[in-house]
């Protein structure tokens, strides 16, 4: 990929994409690797459609589960070096405020935002060990820069990888890993157009200023951008990609 002259190449880099089994996840995973990288997918499931190889690799973590989760940072660990963390895997949950219960939250709570933390500990560890100049994104959302009924510990989650890729980035910008956030807004991946009729993807659409959906790969070019060299002199930002709709007056 180039950009003004200059090309994103990730060749020789190690990148572990979480969550990248379907999705936005499989979507920069994919494209890493189109580029050049060596790319770990994870996945809850015990088999992937990725192809094993010296490029790919698929690794099975369940991100609801502590000792599936213990067992990919004892993974981590082992690696001779790690040159990009993805955390991309996530959940959510819609109820009421008052109808939400406590293993929900906590369940929500384990899987977007104590689980990207255990796997940036383990990623910066190797970073360091191997001097690398490693690059961390955190996958946040739309709904973790506004506010939304019914999306409760979602919108929590969210928020806090927000914050914690500021702290964490403020502590690792001199050693050289640049971290960094992007918050996908209403993208059109194969779960959405499961879930979601025909008449409600257009009025979603209608939301949008620009007038559409996002794809999964506008996400992922722009991940792309984040954890390359290019992206030297960016850290602990939180970068919406949305289509206009947090600039929007109308949908606020």
């Amino acid at each position: 990929m180039d950009i003004i002259g200059c090309s994103i190449d990730f060749t020789d880099k190690t990148a572990l994409v979480t969550g990248s089994s379907r999705g936005i996840g499989r979507s920069i995973a994919d494209l890493l690797s189109e580029l050049g990288a060596r790319v770990i997918y994870t996945g809850t499931k015990r088999f992937c459609d990725v192809a094993s190889g010296e490029t790919k690799e698929y690794w099975q973590m369940d991100a609801t589960s502590r000792e599936s989760v213990a067992e990919c940072q004892a993974r981590i660990l082992d690696l001779p070096k790690l040159d990009i963390l993805v955390n991309n895997a996530g959940i959510n949950q819609v109820d009421s405020v008052d109808g939400l219960l406590d293993e929900d939250w906590d369940r929500v709570m384990e899987v977007n935002l104590t689980t990207p933390m255990k796997l940036m500990r383990a990623a910066t560890k190797v970073m360091k060990n191997a001097c690398t100049q490693g690059r961390i994104l955190n996958v946040s959302s739309l709904f973790g820069v506004i506010g939304r009924p019914n999306r409760h510990c979602y919108t929590a989650t969210k928020s806090g990888l927000a914050g914690i890729t500021r702290s964490v980035a403020l502590e690792l910008a001199r050693e050289g890993i640049v971290v960094n956030a992007i918050a996908p807004g209403f993208i059109l991946t194969d779960m959405t157009k499961s879930m979601l009729s025909e008449e409600r993807r257009r009025s979603l659409a209608e939301i949008v200023p620009m007038g559409r959906m996002g794809d999964e790969i506008e996400i992922a070019r722009f991940a792309a951008f984040l954890v390359s060299d290019l992206n030297s002199y960016m850290i602990g930002q939180t970068v919406v990609v949305d289509g206009g709709i947090t600039v929007s007056p109308g949908f606020h």
